[in-house]
């Protein structure tokens, strides 16, 4: 017998996207999401992220290549694979006229949730909505229509929830909420699909990413082992004396005066350490007063991989 909790979430195997007139959006794309992760899929404008979460939502036909939800094939499935998937896309887009009490209740009549079953209430006030249920939706400030978005992905409870750029346009405390109530869904065991451009939320939430660029994927891996894949370090030195020019050392990768007494020194790790950059600051003559170091994070990684793929 299959044990079920071992298979991907998702499952993209060879997956291609030809637009007509030749536009290859995706290259043979294969990915295995884990169940129950935050997956953090990342990649420029036009890499192909919003075209793959089309064609799990039924939005876009594939030119060739398979795709899973839940264990269900999106073409022999295509009702199972369908409610298995909750989708919040870019686009803020739903019935004006509707207050969010009917736009929730409208849509888990459209997925078949009996009456009974309905959390039109208890979505609303997880997201920050009750006070909201019977305002017209045309009245609510863009963060509150994101937030509703995100409670009709969820009407039918899905197992997955995709967020395609959910905080763009976002003011901060907005963005924290969310955020709240991303995780708290995943400790229940909801896997979490994220797009996004904040490079420094994905490295804070996600448990595991991948980089798509020009159609292809380049990387898919577990968010720390990413980043340690980054080789630029950068320290910070703040020296004795002004000034006029940085001195130059072959440990350093690129060197800037900051300001007249601040050296930003950019050093590979794989070709020098922090003790040879300063022993080499050092002796040229320089007493050091201060150091600052920055650990690589994702946006370096992310900005390596892209300029190379």
């Amino acid at each position: 017998m299959t044990d079920l909790s071992s298979q991907p979430a998702i499952e993209i195997t060879n997956l291609t996207k030809v637009y007509a007139g030749g536009k290859r959006a995706l290259d043979n794309i294969s990915l295995a999401i884990p169940r129950g992760q935050i997956y953090g899929l990342l990649g420029p404008n036009g890499a192909g992220k919003s075209t793959t979460i089309n064609i799990l939502a039924g939005l876009v036909n594939k030119t060739s290549g398979t795709a899973r939800i839940w264990g269900f094939d999106i073409d022999q499935n295509p009702r199972n694979a369908k409610n298995s998937i909750g989708i919040v896309p870019q686009e803020i887009v739903f019935d004006p006229f509707f207050t969010p009490f009917e736009t929730l209740e409208n849509q888990a009549g459209y997925y078949g949730v009996p009456r009974d079953r309905r959390r039109s209430m208890e979505l609303l006030r997880a997201v920050h909505l009750e006070d909201k249920a019977n305002a017209y939706a045309r009245t609510l400030s863009g963060g509150m229509k994101r937030r509703l978005l995100v409670a009709k992905a969820m009407v039918h409870s899905p197992p997955i929830l995709v967020l395609d750029e959910p905080t763009a346009g976002v003011d901060v405390q907005l963005r924290q909420q969310l955020w709240a109530y991303v995780r708290e869904l995943n400790a229940q065991g909801v896997t979490i699909v994220l797009t996004t451009h904040y490079l420094e939320e994905a490295e804070e939430l996600c448990d595991r990413i991948g980089i798509i660029n020009h159609g292809r994927l380049i990387t898919d891996k577990p968010t720390r082992e990413l980043i340690a894949m980054a080789q630029e370090k950068v320290v910070q030195v703040t020296v004795d004396r002004d000034l006029d020019a940085a001195p130059d050392a072959a440990c350093f990768e690129k060197v800037e005066l900051s300001d007249p007494r601040t050296l930003t020194i950019t050093y590979m790790k794989n070709r020098a350490n922090a003790g040879q950059v300063l022993s080499a600051v050092q002796a040229s003559g320089l007493s050091i007063v201060d150091v600052v170091t920055r650990d690589p994070d994702l946006e370096d990684v992310f900005l390596h991989l892209t300029a190379a793929a």
